[in-house]
């Protein structure tokens, strides 16, 4: 059994990673269990930097192995915004409909063909001497729809659409979604190097 620190307070993404990582094999513990954790300060500037600062800091300071993620949504009318700040965009951070109607308003002169989006994300893995070990991204792409739909989901998901289903990743069922997001994508990128890590002698 492989003990593991999932580096986040974000319920939402924490039942994400818990489907990708099996308890028979995992135990894991989230940041909300660890009364001594850290709020790491997200300073890097792209998602793959935040991801390990998360991982490391969190791993020193514990003395375990921390997984910790970046992710988020970068709009190509919008250069790449929200990018890295898509979790505090109109100000103050995890404020979804805040963040939801600051984007719909960037994008109100944009055409539909024109709102084409990506979802990202960065897993990194730590040691508890704060050496990263393992790194894993994921993407996934979409468009950004005029209004929200579905109550599923968190973050900008009532907005991203899907194409090929052409529903937003709000009204999709949950196993759908966990075939297709990014962050699912980056885990599955990153399970084998993990298995191979944990098998070494």
């Amino acid at each position: 059994m492989f003990d593991l620190v999932l580096g986040t307070n974000n319920a939402n993404k924490l039942i994400e990673l818990r489907l990708m990582l099996p308890a028979e094999h995992y135990s894991l513990h989230s940041l909300a269990e660890i009364p001594d954790s850290i709020d790491v300060e997200e300073t890097g500037e792209t998602f793959s930097e935040n991801a390990a600062l998360k991982a490391t800091e969190q791993a020193k300071h514990l003395g375990r192995w921390v997984l910790a993620e970046d992710s988020g949504l970068a709009v190509d009318a919008l250069r790449g915004a929200p990018g890295v700040y898509s979790a505090r965009y109109a100000g103050r951070h995890g404020d979804d409909e805040a963040n939801n109607a600051k984007l719909l308003s960037e994008l109100a002169d944009v055409p539909m063909e024109k709102r084409t989006a990506r979802y990202h994300c960065e897993v990194c893995l730590s040691d508890p001497e704060g050496n990263v070990r393992i790194t894993a991204g994921g993407v996934c792409g979409g468009v950004i729809r005029t209004e929200p739909s579905g109550s599923g989901g968190f973050g900008y998901d009532p907005l991203f659409e899907i194409r090929e289903y052409h529903k937003t990743f709000a009204e999709l069922d949950l196993t759908v979604k966990r075939a297709l997001s990014h962050r699912s994508r980056a885990l599955r990128q990153f399970l084998p190097g993990l298995r191979r890590l944990i098998s070494q002698p």
